[in-house]
């Protein structure tokens, strides 16, 4: 029989999964196109209290989502030179699966650094 929690402690298990949701959360900027860059902020900001084990994952979600701001601004000025346009779709795609390695292994119980991220946030 698995021993409950004690009161007031949270689960190891329940930080996992909001690691793992700061994570996706990038995505809902497919339905709502700025939402992807400001809901895994607010998520991070609102259950870092409750769950100081989510610090690594904010950071480096929020290290990411303003490194692929800034990767996409630099993309969109080479593009005008059509060396912008190959680099644009790269960064596509990288967009799509590290958010998704960064959540996996968030549900994992591990913190991930995405790779080319700038460390803005330490």
């Amino acid at each position: 029989m698995a021993v409950p929690p004690e009161r007031g402690r949270p689960r190891s298990k329940d930080m996992q999964t909001w690691a793992m949701v700061i994570h996706f959360s990038q995505f809902v900027g497919i339905f709502i196109p700025i939402a992807g860059l400001i809901v895994p902020v607010i998520l991070w900001q609102a259950k870092r209290g409750e769950f100081p084990g989510l610090d690594p994952h904010g950071k480096a979600v929020t290290n990411w989502v303003l490194s692929l701001v800034l990767y996409g601004f630099v993309c969109l000025i080479l593009s005008f030179g059509l060396i912008g346009i190959p680099l644009l779709l790269a960064l596509g795609v990288v967009a799509v699966v590290f958010p998704v390695v960064g959540g996996i292994k968030a549900n994992m119980g591990e913190a991930w650094k995405y790779p080319l991220a700038i460390p803005f946030l330490k």
